[in-house]
């Protein structure tokens, strides 16, 4: 066995087998835990699916698994399951994370804004933005380009927000709306007012000193080269493999 090429221990693919699909047709799936070390592997080191190493099997396999899954939306119900598992946390982190993408990440049906790329002042780009807990663990994910105001993607991010206590932001998500929609989930936004407010909303920075956890959940996935460059031209695709990244780098 090739020691630069990642594998799934046996307790790792104990805890995401039951929550693969079963009711496949025909003939039976290549083994699943080649397959998935073998997509893995490709997200982590940046490579292309054809230069794959052989020991994961046919190269076309693993692209094929990789893409039909993502369609299905299997990896992101694999990450959202395992993430679950763990109970709503008491307080949950907000914000987002540009990363650039590569030219062939062009030509997506439906133009760069159905496929979540958008030209900012860092070029290209697509925004990752995320909900984690205070232990740097990832819950929700969303996509959107790069020129997207991290307040507006944020409201639709919080439609998938659990029960909570605190939700701590900063303040690029100090906006009335924001607070509100926090608010009437039970919990209490934590987020520091900006300067031009005429009225200072609570805010606790004792609380906000932990916020740094969503920072390096970002840095986290982008170890995985794959994520931190965008080469998927569709964003089904590339959400896919930031989940797959959050569920090895944190629920397994």
């Amino acid at each position: 066995m090739n020691q630069d090429c990642f594998w799934l221990t046996g307790e790792q693919f104990a805890r995401i087998e039951p929550h693969l699909p079963t009711d496949t047709r025909g003939k039976p799936r290549v083994d699943d835990r080649r397959v998935i070390s073998g997509i893995v592997h490709v997200l982590k080191s940046g490579g292309r699916w054809v230069d794959a190493p052989v020991c994961y099997g046919p190269r076309k396999t693993l692209y094929n698994r990789f893409v039909r899954w993502a369609e299905k939306g299997i990896w992101i119900n694999l990450c959202h399951t395992l993430a679950d598992a763990g109970g709503p946390p008491a307080h949950v982190l907000i914000d987002s994370s540009a990363v650039k993408a590569h030219r062939s990440a062009s030509g997506g049906k439906g133009g760069k804004k159905s496929q979540a790329i958008g030209r900012s002042r860092g070029g290209r780009t697509t925004k990752i933005h995320a909900l984690t807990d205070v232990e740097c663990r990832p819950l929700a994910f969303l996509l959107t380009g790069g020129n997207v105001a991290v307040c507006k993607a944020g409201a639709e991010l919080l439609g998938q927000l659990s029960d909570c206590r605190n939700l701590h932001a900063d303040k690029g998500y100090d906006s009335n709306a924001i607070r509100r929609q926090v608010e009437a989930t039970g919990a209490m936004p934590n987020i520091p007012p900006k300067t031009n407010r005429h009225w200072k909303n609570c805010f606790s920075p004792t609380l906000y000193w932990d916020r740094n956890a969503i920072e390096r959940m970002f840095c986290r996935l982008k170890d995985f080269r794959r994520i931190a460059t965008r080469y998927d031209r569709h964003a089904t695709n590339f959400l896919a493999a930031v989940c797959i990244a959050a569920t090895v780098s944190y629920w397994l």
